[in-house]
């Protein structure tokens, strides 16, 4: 991305400008089941049809956590594409996890492991291409990517994915991708503590950064 590509960016996000078609993109968010995280989203939760991007220091300290509520609601709503043909609930599909689920964990979220897709591709290009697929099939509730790299054009591919199958997506990266832009609507940072996971709110299109300390304790609920 060139320079004035990625000031336009920040410029445009930035919550104090104003822009056509503004209130259509801040649709109402998916509740993240954390009131807290909820207040500081401008939808009040996850923002649907649009990639959010997820960094962590390391796997396992809280990142699953953080969208099973979400998840577990997905597993009793439709997808869109579903909805409208009177059928059951859409997929949530795992794309290159780099660790096996452990059903009972998933159910003890009451996640509905018949709607579970895990999808393990035979390389990285495949990985990116089964997100992709996946996003814009319309029949995937959500999708989670765990990628090995993700550059800037291919975010924008994902992105498109994503507004057209109007899929949650969600991108799992390494907390040293902070330092590379994104494209992604919301963009946050898990880091562990002596007291709990701390959250921070990296980018936050229509809304605001943030900081917050001690925002749960992993298999604290």
């Amino acid at each position: 991305m060139s320079r004035d590509a990625s000031t336009l960016d920040a410029v445009l996000d930035n919550p104090r400008v104003w822009r056509g078609r503004q209130q259509a993109r801040l649709a109402p968010g998916l509740p993240t089941g954390y009131p807290e995280l909820d207040r500081h989203l401008p939808g009040g939760g996850w923002p649907l049809e649009a990639l959010t991007e997820i960094l962590v220091e390391d796997y396992g300290i809280g990142e699953l956590e953080l969208l099973m509520p979400a998840l577990a609601s997905l597993c009793t709503r439709p997808s869109p594409a579903d909805a409208a043909a009177g059928e059951e609930p859409g997929w949530i599909a795992w794309v290159a996890p780099p660790f096996q689920p452990y059903p009972p964990a998933l159910e003890a979220w009451r996640i509905d492991l018949s709607r579970l897709l895990i999808v393990r591709p035979r390389d990285a290009r495949e990985v990116l291409w089964s997100a992709e697929q996946a996003w814009s099939s319309g029949t995937c509730a959500a999708v989670l990517l765990w990628p090995e790299r993700l550059d800037d054009q291919t975010s924008r591919r994902l992105q498109l994915a994503a507004e057209k199958g109007r899929s949650w997506a969600i991108a799992f990266r390494p907390s040293h991708a902070r330092r590379e832009p994104s494209v992604a609507a919301l963009r946050l940072a898990l880091s562990p503590g002596a007291d709990g996971t701390a959250l921070s709110i990296l980018k936050n299109r229509g809304g605001r950064p943030a900081v917050l300390d001690s925002f749960f304790r992993p298999g604290g609920r």
